[in-house]
């Protein structure tokens, strides 16, 4: 059902034909690719891409049908200062793993996944908890993706939410579990050309039809700075950051890329993409609220502006839409076989591949219930903050299996402190711990972060052991 202030562009039985031609040609795309028997290969594409490539793998990978509701809904009720922190959230990932990715990938040359650095660096048991993290992050993620996607064909063309998430769902396993991570990598760079190109015409026909477009921008209030717009533009730093670093589909290409150089050059690429795109599809929102079609009259903003054009430009959001979902769930789909395959002790490519269609299951089971795509994203951003100091402090000699631990825990704990003080009740801590108005607060993020900081710094030395990264340079267990 369309929401209020929205009206559909398109009858259901067009739209529906748009989103299924444009899932079969991506299918066509990726099952062009061949199949991969060998699991090296299907799972890492070890040593094979270049910079375009990659910088264009990472804008698709990241870039899902979310954009489309988060960012507007940030500038249409926070404005442009809280826009640029999600921009700088989604591209900060990317350096984070140009640079710590090649010390990674050094130290475990032969890797697939990044719980194979966890499990050399800690042991099996902080291991455990990375990836238990990692799945749950990606598991929600892929439900936020499919519940984004569904909302667009419903919004543009009242397209029934289970045939969509069923098809996108189905359309995505078809080419990676038949051509893995090198499907994957390459209906990527179709998609992110798809992307840029008709996020391009939709910008246009979108502040054509608005009188005065610039006057509505500065008319809006939402171009200033104030205490709010950052508390939530560096909420969403630390939420988005520290979610990513646990994307496995983003791990894979540190290991895909031809050499070091090449992961830098195509980090650097991906950022420049990344930012404007964000900044662009942000700008929906505050141009929405200054032409009086914010908040207060549709909760999706971009999809208000959007519903008065014609059906043309339906048919580009929908065919955006669908690129965007595609993008990011194969991405996640390959991921999540990587990360499955490592951790089995007698891995089989076909096991894994029954894993990943299995951990989509209850994904799809959430989509269709239709719940907040920005809430359920902030979910997962605020278990992965409570988690990412004490991963990332693997980079750090002194830091222990203990301490990481010890911190993780303390990260949760202090996830829910400031709301357990603020409102004295456990119950009212977890309730707002799940962002129940699907808005982003900087409290929680703030004590997982710091909590977690303290406690494995503390824990790691007392334990007074050193390890030096560059000693687990050793051939890995192969998949």
């Amino acid at each position: 059902m369309p929401a209020e202030g929205v009206r559909t562009v398109l009858d259901a039985t067009a739209g529906t034909a748009v989103v299924l031609v444009t899932l079969g040609a991506f299918v066509a795309l990726g099952l062009a690719v061949g199949r991969d028997t060998d699991a090296e290969t299907y799972t890492t594409a070890r040593d094979s891409q270049g910079p375009v490539t990659l910088g264009l793998s990472f804008l698709a990978a990241g870039m899902g049908a979310w954009i489309l509701f988060a960012p507007p809904e940030v500038g249409a009720a926070v404005g442009l200062v809280g826009l640029l922190g999600y921009a700088v959230g989604a591209a900060a990932p990317v350096a984070l793993f140009a640079v710590l990715g090649s010390r990674i990938r050094r130290a475990v040359p032969r890797g697939h996944s990044l719980g194979e650095f966890v499990r050399l660096r800690y042991g099996r048991g902080f291991a455990a908890v990375v990836s238990v993290v990692s799945v749950a992050y990606m598991g929600i993620y892929v439900a936020a993706e499919l519940t984004a996607v569904a909302g667009v064909t419903g919004l543009v063309a009242g397209v029934d939410a289970r045939l969509t998430v069923v098809a996108v769902a189905a359309a995505t396993l078809a080419y990676t579990t038949w051509g893995g991570l090198r499907a994957s990598l390459v209906t990527d760079r179709w998609q992110s050309g798809m992307i840029i190109a008709l996020l391009a015409v939709g910008f246009v026909a979108v502040v054509s039809s608005v009188d005065d477009a610039g006057a509505a921008l500065t008319g809006s209030g939402l171009l200033g700075v104030d205490r709010p717009g950052v508390e939530v533009a560096v909420t969403l730093v630390i939420a988005v950051t520290a979610a990513n670093m646990f994307h496995q589909g983003y791990w894979q290409r540190v290991w895909a890329a031809a050499d070091a150089r090449a992961l830098s050059r195509g980090a650097g690429l991906g950022i420049a993409l990344t930012v404007p795109v964000i900044v662009v599809v942000g700008l929906f929102g505050v141009l929405a609220a200054g032409s009086g079609q914010g908040l207060d009259v549709s909760p999706v903003p971009f999809f208000a502006l959007t519903s008065g054009l014609s059906t043309a430009v339906g048919g580009v959001v929908l065919v955006l839409g669908t690129a965007l979902v595609a993008s990011s769930v194969d991405t996640l789909e390959t991921g999540l076989t990587s990360l499955v395959a490592g951790e089995l002790a007698s891995p089989r490519l076909a096991t894994a591949r029954l894993i990943t269609v299995a951990v989509m299951v209850p994904a799809v089971v959430v989509a269709v219930q239709g719940h907040s795509v920005l809430r359920l994203l902030l979910v997962a951003d605020l278990l992965c903050a409570a988690v990412v100091v004490p991963l990332l402090a693997g980079l750090w000699s002194r830091a222990t299996a203990a301490g990481a631990v010890a911190g993780a825990a303390a990260g949760l704990a202090g996830a829910l402190l400031p709301d357990l003080v603020a409102t004295g009740s456990v119950v009212a801590a977890l309730e707002r711990a799940t962002f129940p108005e699907a808005v982003s607060t900087l409290p929680p993020f703030a004590g997982a972060l710091a909590s977690s900081a303290v406690v494995t710094v503390v824990v790691s030395l007392l334990g007074g052991r050193r390890v030096e990264v560059a000693d687990l340079h050793r051939p890995s267990r192969a998949v």
